[in-house]
């Protein structure tokens, strides 16, 4: 992130001798207020990225300005604080927080580094299939549109109602040529919504219609559409394990990081058992 030099140059110039003896570790100086300072470094990480000369330069002096006043407050704040023990309370159990959780992350992390087999996922999907349920209609199936004046309809009308391997193939190159829009999806689950929004009429109640209606031809002025529905599940309906499969994952990856940490925690408690580093002090009362 470039600033322009004329927002920086005066004022490094002129500020970089309040740092005194100060070790700054690399950093350039701004402002110093009782002690505290505010580097260059630090201004440049928060400017945004693409602001104008005369954007930077105004940011530049209203983050400055803030800094300053901030600093200021904190001192007055600090000195006239009714209940320092209580804050200082907050802090420390705010860092311990911090720290612990920054912990956690990396053994996690390390935990994660083993990929979760298909036989433990499908196990845990066969032991939890009533948490996989369907919140919208899910179809497998074929969509095409193609414009009416299109050669070869005729031959859509077959090969689209089939999912044999010869058909799907010449609908596939079919449609590289002629094809305004192609999905095959035989091989996943997509919403029905999705689909049907691509057709050319309302549906009132579209569960019903594409339980009732497997091979759909519909036509406007300028397209036909077909959309083959080869598998549906239906609002309410236990998923499927493939239409499960990355909410299984998630649900048992999450169950295996609770168990992980609490197993962690369960060894550091009886390692410091062990090594006689807990006293009850309320025990012996």
């Amino acid at each position: 992130m470039k600033l322009h030099k004329v927002c920086f140059c005066g004022l490094v110039t002129l500020l970089a001798a309040c740092g005194g003896e100060t070790d700054h570790r690399g950093k350039t100086p701004l402002v110093e207020v009782d002690g505290a300072f505010l580097y260059k470094e630090d201004l440049k990480a928060s400017m945004p990225i693409g602001l104008s000369k005369a954007d930077s330069a105004s940011f530049t002096e209203n983050y400055i300005r803030k800094w300053v006043e901030d600093v200021l407050l904190y001192e007055k704040a600090e000195s006239n604080v009714s209940d320092a023990g209580r804050i200082e309370t907050l802090v420390q159990n705010y860092r311990k927080s911090l720290i612990m959780h920054d912990y956690q992350q990396h053994l996690v992390e390390q935990m994660l580094t083993s990929e979760l087999s298909d036989e433990e996922l499908k196990q845990f999907y066969e032991d939890n299939k009533p948490l996989f349920r369907v919140d919208e209609t899910l179809i497998k199936g074929l969509y095409i549109k193609v414009p009416q004046t299109a050669s070869g309809i005729s031959r859509i009308r077959r090969w689209y109602q089939s999912k044999d391997e010869e058909s799907v193939d010449r609908l596939e190159k079919y449609s590289l040529s002629n094809a305004v829009d192609y999905i095959y999806f035989y091989d996943r689950w997509m919403p029905a919504s999705v689909l049907l929004a691509k057709l050319p009429r309302k549906f009132k109640d579209a569960e019903r219609y594409l339980e009732q209606n497997r091979h759909i031809e519909l036509k406007d002025s300028a397209y036909y559409y077909f959309l083959h529905v080869d598998d549906i599940l239906k609002r309410g309906q236990e998923k499927t394990f493939d239409a499960a499969r990355d909410e299984v994952k998630k649900a048992l990856g999450n169950l295996k990081q609770t168990e992980f940490m609490r197993q962690v925690r369960t060894d550091l408690y009886q390692t410091a058992e062990r090594q006689e580093r807990i006293k009850y002090y309320y025990k012996d009362q």
